[in-house]
């Protein structure tokens, strides 16, 4: 069973997701991408729900969604919108990130999207350079409020960079 105190952080991580996700959705309607074609669904996950991990730092969080879209964009511009090119443009991303230390998982996903859908090179500034800022913003702001009493050893960031 859940202790009471980690419950509580739990679930105000809980609350902070669902009112990102909303947010998300919100700025994605009227920005008219959808909202599966915005990648930061499984970030605010791990941000929220795991703020003392690695990949859940901003330089990760925001260098990995850079990092990863950059990958996207090059391959799908070089080599056309094919699923293969896709697989290919998703692990030379897990390299690029890596050798950048901006590993963060969900951004992984950031290449398919990119690819598939065969997107511009401004979605590197809007949805994602500016979706990753304001994540790690909203991040901080969350963590600062809710960082009180029994949540007080979730706070975010362990370290800026």
């Amino acid at each position: 069973m859940i202790a009471r105190t980690r419950l509580l952080a739990v679930c105000a991580g809980a609350a902070g997701g669902a009112i990102a996700i909303g947010a998300m959705e919100f700025f994605a309607a009227h920005a008219a991408y959808p909202l599966m074609a915005i990648p930061f669904a499984t970030s605010i996950v791990m941000v929220l729900g795991s703020p003392r991990a690695e990949p859940a730092q901003p330089r990760p969080l925001i260098g990995g969604h850079l990092v990863s879209t950059l990958v996207g964009l090059l391959a799908v511009k070089l080599l056309g919108p094919a699923p293969w090119v896709a697989a290919l443009a998703v692990g030379f991303a897990m390299i690029a990130m890596h050798l950048t230390g901006t590993f963060h998982p969900p951004a992984g996903i950031d290449p398919l999207v990119i690819v598939v859908n065969d997107l511009s090179w401004g979605f590197l500034i809007a949805p994602v350079g500016a979706g990753a800022l304001l994540l790690a913003l909203f991040a901080f702001v969350w963590h600062k409020l809710v960082a009180c009493g029994p949540n007080s050893g979730d706070t975010w960031p362990a370290r800026w960079w």
